[in-house]
C-alpha cells in the first residue's frame, strides 16, 4: 500500500541518492583536473627537458682543449687566436668540421652543386664526410651545402650593380638539398658592385632560420667600380663586423645558436684592417683560403694570408677541376690538410 510515509521516505531517499551524485561528479572533476594538470605539468616538463638535450651548456673545457688542438702545436703565439670570447651554447665550431659543397644550381661552371643531381651530389658529399671521419676520429663532421645566392656578373644589369640575386625558388632548392642529409646551409654574397647593407638583409627570411648561416666573397667586391673579374675586390674589416653585428642581432633576437660567417681570401689584398675585426659569442668567423692551384702554391696561400693574419678560424677550399690544372695534378687529401697549422675547421669543395 502506497501511504504518505512511504512516499516521504522515498522522496528523502531519491534526494539523499541525488546528493551523493553530486558529490562524486565534483569529486570526478576535481581528480580529472589534477590529473590534466599533472598531465600538462609533465609535458611542460618534458618540453623544457628536450630543449635543454638540444642546446645543451658550452662545454668550456673542451673548447678549450679543441681550440688548442686546431693550433697543432704553434709555438709563435699566433694560434690559438687570443682573448676569443667562448660561444653561446649550440657553437659547431671548433666542436665538428664542417665539409661543404660549394656552387649555384644554375652554373657547372660555379662549383659541383650545379653539376651533379641532388641524389649523385650527396654520395660524392658523403663519401667527402667519411673520408674527413677516418682522418680525423676525433672531431665529427658536420656537412653543408654552400649555395651562391648573389652572383657576381659581367654585365652590369639595370640597376649597374653587376650583381644577380637568385630568386627564392631556387634558394629553397638548395636548402631541399641541404635536409636530404640534414646538412647546414650557407647562403654566399658575390657583392660586386652593390654593397652588403643591400644584399645581406634580403636574406633575413633564411638566416633566422637555426641551420643557415653567411659566407662572403671579397675577390667579387668591387670597390673602386672596376668589372667584376678584371681585378681581384677587396673587404675591410668594416665590411665583415657589419656581417657579424647583422648575424648577432638576428642570433640575440630569435634565440639562435652561433652562426657561422665565411670570409674567402687568397691575396693579403681581400681582406684589410684583419686586427679590427671584432669576435663576437653569438658569430664565429672562418677566413677560408680559396686558392686554387699546385699543392705548394695553395699551402704557401693559406701560410701568408691566413695563418699569419689571425682572426677567429680558417678554412681550406679544394677544387676538383682547377687544381689539378698544374703537376703533380691532384688534391690535397685530409691526412695532409690535418698537418696545417692552424688545422682548418672548414673544408670546402668547389
Amino acid at each position: 500500500m502506497y501511504n504518505f510515509f512511504n512516499f516521504v521516505y522515498h522522496k528523502k531517499s531519491n534526494q539523499i541518492f541525488g546528493f551523493l551524485l553530486v558529490i562524486f561528479f565534483l569529486a570526478a572533476c576535481a581528480d580529472n583536473k589534477r590529473a590534466d594538470n599533472n598531465t600538462k605539468s609533465e609535458q611542460e616538463s618534458a618540453q623544457a627537458e628536450e630543449v635543454e638535450e638540444v642546446i645543451p651548456a658550452l662545454d668550456t673545457l673542451l673548447y678549450n682543449t679543441k681550440i688548442n688542438t686546431i693550433a697543432n702545436g704553434d709555438t709563435t703565439g699566433l694560434w690559438p687566436v687570443k682573448n676569443q670570447p667562448y660561444p653561446l651554447p649550440g657553437a659547431i665550431l671548433p666542436f665538428k668540421r664542417v665539409v661543404a659543397y660549394y656552387g649555384n644550381l644554375y652554373s657547372s661552371k660555379m662549383g659541383i652543386l650545379g653539376e651533379y643531381s641532388p641524389v649523385e651530389l650527396w654520395k660524392k658529399l658523403n663519401a667527402e664526410v667519411k673520408a674527413w671521419e677516418r682522418a680525423d676520429s676525433l672531431t665529427a663532421v658536420q656537412p653543408a651545402i654552400h649555395y651562391i645566392a648573389v652572383v657576381a656578373q659581367g654585365s652590369p644589369m639595370k640597376d649597374g650593380t653587376y650583381r644577380t640575386r637568385m630568386p627564392q625558388a631556387q634558394i629553397d632548392s638548395a636548402l631541399a638539398i641541404a635536409a636530404m642529409g640534414d646538412a647546414i646551409v650557407f647562403l654566399d654574397i658575390q657583392v660586386a658592385l652593390s654593397k652588403l647593407q643591400d644584399e645581406v638583409p634580403l636574406l633575413e627570411k633564411y638566416l633566422m632560420l637555426p641551420h643557415v648561416h653567411l659566407g662572403i666573397d671579397p675577390e667579387f667586391s668591387m670597390k673602386t667600380g672596376s668589372k667584376p673579374g678584371t681585378i681581384i675586390g677587396t673587404m675591410d674589416a668594416e665590411d665583415v663586423n657589419y656581417c657579424s653585428e647583422y648575424l648577432a642581432t638576428l642570433v640575440k633576437k630569435h634565440n639562435l645558436p652561433p652562426k657561422i660567417l665565411i670570409v674567402h681570401r687568397f691575396t693579403r689584398g681581400m681582406l684589410t684592417n684583419y686586427r679590427n675585426i671584432k669576435l663576437r659569442p653569438e658569430v664565429q668567423i672562418v677566413i677560408n683560403m680559396d686558392g686554387w692551384g699546385a699543392p705548394a702554391l695553395k699551402n704557401n696561400t693559406y701560410r701568408q694570408y691566413v695563418y699569419r693574419e689571425p682572426v677567429h678560424f680558417t678554412g681550406y677550399k679544394l677544387f676538383y677541376k682547377n687544381d689539378l690544372k698544374n703537376p703533380p695534378r691532384r688534391l690535397l687529401t685530409p691526412d695532409e690538410l690535418m698537418k696545417l697549422t692552424p688545422q682548418p675547421v672548414y673544408i670546402q669543395y668547389q
